[in-house]
């Protein structure tokens, strides 16, 4: 099944302030930062299933370079993916939780 996907706003806030940190560490990385979570992305629309639950109904995709992991639900029903943030692994986990509950 190819999955439609849906984007939260949070989720391009945390793109672009991951692309801006990586773009002053080195040039030319945030954008090859941006590519990376295009293609992770994109590569949801059929692979969604293939990730665990890690908070209730969020699944986890890790990137594949770069210490970030895609927060995203599945619809099953609706035939959707909605990424729902781009979180840094280091950060605490609770942090997530504190997002889920606004």
């Amino acid at each position: 099944m190819k999955f439609i996907l849906e984007f939260n706003p949070d989720f391009y806030f945390d793109l672009l302030q991951a692309m801006d940190w990586y773009e002053n560490q080195q040039h030319g990385l945030g954008k090859k930062f941006f590519s990376t979570v295009k293609q992770h992305s994109k590569e949801l629309q059929s692979t969604a299933m293939n990730f665990a639950l890690r908070y209730d109904d969020i699944r986890c995709m890790p990137l594949k370079k770069f210490p970030y992991m895609i927060h995203y639900r599945v619809d099953s029903v609706e035939g959707s993916v909605k990424i729902e943030a781009l979180f840094h692994t280091s950060r605490d986990p609770n942090d997530w939780q504190k997002r889920m509950d606004k």
